[in-house]
């Protein structure tokens, strides 16, 4: 696309467009700086990932990654290489002649962005000196225990000497776009700006670091955002001097920008700086040629997690598998930030409600929080052989059985049944049989924790009693380890668990923006999330009714803990009322609200960062109409005619409703005629206009 000196951002797709032919889109270079570039720690490798497509369509050869150097990671990521750009190529040629060691290729992912890593340990004889150039340019001490710290003061440090000479080469021409994520890049940015280096540059925060050590603390956040003294409370967690350099890096960027609304207040009140742009994150979304091939993925990976239920439950197998709904909940393990406290409580209501009215839903919970263990219970482990076992002896008998009822049959006999199991084969089955018998019940944990005792998921097990009791219609799984298609127990990958569960819960009081409903959006898997998530937020701007779409939304910013508790427990319970049918429309509806979390569409609001960045740094040759930023206002998935999903429609007075209700409400849906309403809506071009204010904190918000 032809690059200038004016920018526009009207144009007939509603996306920024530039004019004019005095700088070629080849001389304008952009950088996105993180730390978890080929690396992955939490949410932002995800970011940065999934929209590498995306950005390389959009840039091209023009676009670089810059990261850490991990020697595994490259081995298994990134395919080495030489630069194609010259001045790229020499910049990393000075910087090597001086000692240090960079490292260039292709990070192997869609899209296959070029990645430049800075190896950390042989640039570390510079920290002291580095450290004092960040104290003159900054103020900002960095005390000598915090390794983390000073890896981001040398990686700071690298990534603004190659910015320089870089820079150096282009004659300070505006050649350059450099985009930093999270504050363990952000001494770069500073270090840049102090050198008064000529590039634009952008700060994205992905959650502010105060923000996320006092929703841990469980301080009532939400409701006294202007009442923290904010030095304080850094201080008093000894993260002031991280917190400094987050806040320097926010006020030294051309453009600030955050991934929602909630965490724009947020930043607002934690880091003294309005947003300029909230840039939602995206997926790269992967639609199937045939409609509901996501439906048959589902009915697969769900026979498999079966499978490892019959094994973990062996001995006390007395609920139908076929009746039996999968939920889970993933992420970090942060007890309270992630909402596995209210979660908890949420279950045990849950188990009292369906044992009242005596369902013959089970309900399996996994809870996916890696934490540490001495490696697999032993338990287990023996319910699995025993799965195993059993299986086997079932293949052995039905081969015998196989054999001679065919022999009969080619003899024109009928054979007798009584006699075609000998006694043999009733020993062998009555063994197996006799194996399944257990004297325990079924684990809560499927590893060996280490400091049990104080794990707050297994104490708060404890106390409300879910501990598989066969009388128990809500089970309870903590695997406390990421999954992997390798593992002994659950072979499973992450994506493909997901896939074959029926519903994720993500009640969390803390969630700047949420990747894991969103992850289940995508594969066409309902999800519970809550206001004060960015996701669950976004949503409800876009969608009429999230719940008939499989979006539950609980609210925990304007409700007390027990409220917000009894509506998830209602969701919960309604979930477990929808018949198959309705399930099977929810997931359908679900799976077409994927469009509106593709980069396709969420990568507007990255271009328009970009556009407003070069425009306030090198205002005499980039102009852009400031007034006319990209919004979505207006664009929002209607309300079904019929909802049978919903808990408000499926929710009865008594259990017992009449079928015939269910069967109405089925015939009012029409799958081909909803589907194509949504998807004129999500083909509507995005309109331009202001972009929206957040909305004041409201008083009287509860914390819980």
């Amino acid at each position: 696309m032809p690059l200038a000196r004016s920018l526009s951002i009207t144009s007939l797709n509603g996306l920024p467009q530039w004019e004019d032919d005095d700088l070629p889109v080849e001389d304008l270079l952009l950088f996105e700086i993180s730390w978890e570039v080929t690396h992955k720690v939490g949410g932002i490798y995800t970011v940065i990932q999934s929209k590498a497509k995306t950005t390389a369509d959009e840039w091209g050869e023009n676009y670089f990654l810059i990261g850490p150097y991990f020697e595994q990671n490259v081995k298994t990521q990134v395919e080495l290489c030489e630069p194609p750009n010259a001045a790229v190529k020499k910049a990393m040629d000075n910087m090597k002649s001086q000692g240090c060691q960079v490292f260039f290729g292709r990070w192997l992912i869609e899209g296959s962005p070029y990645v430049l890593l800075f190896d950390i340990g042989s640039a570390a004889w510079n920290l002291d000196r580095w450290k004092g150039e960040f104290w003159d340019a900054s103020n900002i001490g960095i005390p000598y225990h915090d390794q983390e710290a000073n890896d981001a003061v040398i990686f700071g440090s690298l990534t603004a000497w190659f910015l320089k000479e870089l820079s150096c080469q282009f004659e300070d021409k505006p050649n350059i776009i450099a985009h930093f994520h999270e504050w363990q890049a952000g001494v770069g940015l500073i270090l840049a700006r102090s050198q008064k280096l000529p590039v634009a540059t952008i700060f994205t925060t992905h959650a502010t670091l105060l923000g996320r050590y006092l929703c841990a603390a469980s301080i009532d956040f939400y409701n006294n955002l202007d009442h923290f003294d904010i030095d304080k409370e850094a201080g008093e967690r000894q993260i002031y001097h991280r917190y400094c350099m987050e806040r320097a890096s926010v006020h030294c960027a051309h453009v600030f920008t955050t991934v929602s609304q909630i965490t724009a207040t947020e930043a607002e009140h934690m880091l003294k700086r309005t947003p300029d742009v909230v840039t939602p994150n995206g997926l790269n979304v992967k639609k199937f040629s045939a409609m509901h091939e996501f439906q048959n993925l589902h009915s697969m990976y769900k026979a498999r997690i079966q499978e490892f239920i019959r094994g973990h439950f062996y001995g006390h197998l007395d609920f139908d598998l076929e009746k039996t709904l999968f939920f889970f909940i993933a992420g970090r393990y942060e007890f309270s930030n992630k909402g596995a406290d209210m979660f908890l409580e949420a279950l045990s209501r849950l188990n009292f409600l369906l044992r009242v009215h005596k369902t013959d839903v089970t309900v399996v919970v996994f809870f996916i929080m890696p934490a540490k263990t001495n490696n697999f219970n032993v338990e287990t482990l023996k319910g699995q052989a025993v799965r195993k076992q059993l299986w086997d002896t079932a293949q052995f008998v039905k081969e015998k059985f196989g054999k001679k009822l065919y022999n009969a049959l080619l003899k024109g006999e009928i054979p007798d049944l009584n006699k075609i199991l000998d006694r043999d084969d009733i020993s062998i089955m009555k063994r197996a049989i006799y194996s399944t018998e257990r004297h325990c019940l079924p684990p809560v944990t499927t590893h060996n924790m280490i400091d049990d005792g104080n794990d707050p998921i297994l104490n708060t097990i404890r106390r409300i009693g879910l501990f598989n009791n066969r009388t128990d219609r809500v089970k309870v799984i903590l695997h406390p380890e990421f999954l992997s298609s390798t593992s002994p127990l659950l072979p499973l990958d992450y994506e493909e668990f997901v896939r074959g569960c029926n519903l994720g819960v993500f009640p969390s009081y803390y969630e700047p923006w949420g990747y894991t409903p969103a992850e289940c959006t995508v594969m066409g898997i309902p999800s519970v999330t809550t206001n004060l998530s960015g996701f669950g937020c976004f949503m409800q701007e876009h969608v009429s009714d999230p719940a008939a779409y499989g979006i539950y939304i609980v609210d925990r910013r304007f409700r007390s803990p027990d409220e917000s508790c009894n509506q998830l427990t209602q969701f919960l319970y309604g979930f477990c009322q929808q018949s198959l049918r309705q399930r099977i429309i929810q997931r359908n509806r679900t799976e077409r609200l994927s469009d509106l979390l593709d980069w396709r569409y969420l990568g507007r609001y990255y271009m328009h960062a970009r556009h407003l960045a070069l425009s306030r740094t090198f205002p005499d040759k980039f102009e852009m109409d400031l007034s006319a930023p990209p919004k979505t206002e207006g664009f929002r998935y209607p309300r079904p005619s019929s909802v049978p999903p919903s808990p408000s429609a499926s929710q009865h007075s008594s259990p017992q409703h009449s079928e015939a209700e269910d069967e109405d409400e089925d015939e009012r849906y029409d799958e081909d005629e909803e589907a194509e309403r949504d998807r004129q809506n999500i083909k509507s071009p995005f309109s331009l206009g202001a972009l929206p204010q957040g909305k004041k904190k409201q008083h009287g918000e509860y914390r819980n």
